[in-house]
């Protein structure tokens, strides 16, 4: 199965260069937050609204392979103050040889985000 996440353009390129991706979402780090938001196929729309709608950098989408998410582990959790489903939680950095694809994302005119 594959986890989701919305990254910055350049988060993720700095990823690349130091071998681990610590952005929880938009700004906030693993540190800060202690985990990194990500979300099933399903899910990322609503989350891109949320959180992106009105974000002005370049965006892409993290496809990580959930089985290959070990030491961090996936934990499905309720968002505080969020629509009442379970989102995946990552805990711990992303390693870049989980990510299985990583594909550029825009809004469209009318605001679904196409990746």
């Amino acid at each position: 199965m594959h986890v989701l996440h919305i990254a910055h353009q350049a988060d993720w390129h700095r990823a690349l260069e130091e071998g681990t991706y610590r952005v929880s979402t938009r700004g906030r780090t693993l540190d800060e937050v202690g985990y990194i938001h990500a979300s099933y196929p399903e899910q990322v729309q609503a989350v891109a609204r949320a959180v992106y709608a009105d974000d002005p950098e370049a965006l892409c989408v993290l496809v990580l392979d959930e089985a290959l998410i070990t030491d961090a582990g996936v934990r499905l959790e309720l968002e505080d103050g969020g629509d009442g489903e379970l989102y995946p939680h990552i805990y711990g950095p992303i390693d870049r040889s989980w990510v299985v694809d990583v594909r550029p994302a825009e809004f469209d005119e009318d605001g679904v985000l196409r990746y």
